[in-house]
């Protein structure tokens, strides 16, 4: 796994947890994630990049995959592996 994975996040968040398990699943190491909950300024960032307010936000390389949900949605329809691999 090459692409570098980045998920903004909060302390408390339970689909972040779920979000960070499906990940190190796929074999993603050194996840960078960007606690909002810490600092608001990025929190602004998030909504600026996204258009969303609810973390997590996950980007593998430079494409917004969104949500958990949606994570979990683009693992189910096969997507997740290749976009990983670059």
């Amino acid at each position: 796994m090459t692409t570098e994975v980045t998920m903004y996040t909060t302390a408390v968040c339970p689909y972040c947890v779920r979000a960070e398990r499906l990940l190190e699943a796929k074999g993603v190491t050194g996840l960078k994630k960007i606690r909002v909950d810490l600092d608001p300024e990025q929190r602004v960032v998030m909504m600026q990049k996204t258009g969303r307010r609810t973390v997590p936000q996950i980007y593998i390389g430079d494409t917004h995959v969104g949500g958990f949900d949606d994570l979990y949605a683009l693992d189910q329809a096969g997507g997740l592996s290749p976009l990983l691999n670059g």
